[in-house]
């Protein structure tokens, strides 16, 4: 009965300090919440050769290469973001893609045109910036980590909100 208690106390202590396990469970909501993308994206990878013929080409590489950009970035990006894996990679493609819709897309029309590209747009440099987390597939390639470990996505030590390192 003692080890019982023992555990229920040790997991209620990890719950009450968030520098524990707050950071990585933010990032992991923030990533799984880029899931969103996937509603624009399977819908033009289900009608490719229909949507592909009369789509905006504002890079100049054709009209069918930048429907394919766009369902790449989309699809197959997102779903690399949501898993954690190549992360930062991943993020590229679609922050250009927020860029060039809110720039040159919707460029002259109002804000409020542009509030959703630039509402996709900030997790993704969020994310960027810090990395994925400690709960993402990237964390299985990189060398002597694993999952869970204190470690955060972009190498460096993470010691929680106030800079100190958790016990």
């Amino acid at each position: 009965m003692t080890k019982a208690l023992q555990m229920v106390r040790n997991l209620l202590h990890k719950l009450a300090d968030p520098s524990a396990w707050s950071y990585d469970a933010g990032l992991l909501l923030l990533r799984l919440g880029c899931a969103l993308m996937l509603l624009h994206g399977w819908s033009k990878l289900t009608n490719f050769t229909e949507g592909s013929t009369d789509w905006p080409d504002p890079l100049h590489v054709g009209s069918k290469a930048s429907y394919a950009l766009t369902v790449f970035a989309e699809v197959v990006c997102t779903v690399c973001v949501v898993l954690g894996l190549f992360t930062r990679f991943a993020l590229v493609p679609l922050i250009v893609q927020m860029l060039v819709l809110v720039f040159i897309i919707y460029g002259e029309e109002p804000f409020a045109d542009r509030e959703l590209a630039l509402l996709y747009l900030m997790p993704y440099l969020t994310l960027l910036f810090t990395g994925p987390g400690n709960y993402a597939m990237d964390r299985l390639f990189q060398k002597g980590t694993g999952m869970g470990s204190r470690e955060n996505g972009s190498g460096a030590t993470y010691h929680g909100p106030s800079g100190h390192r958790p016990d």
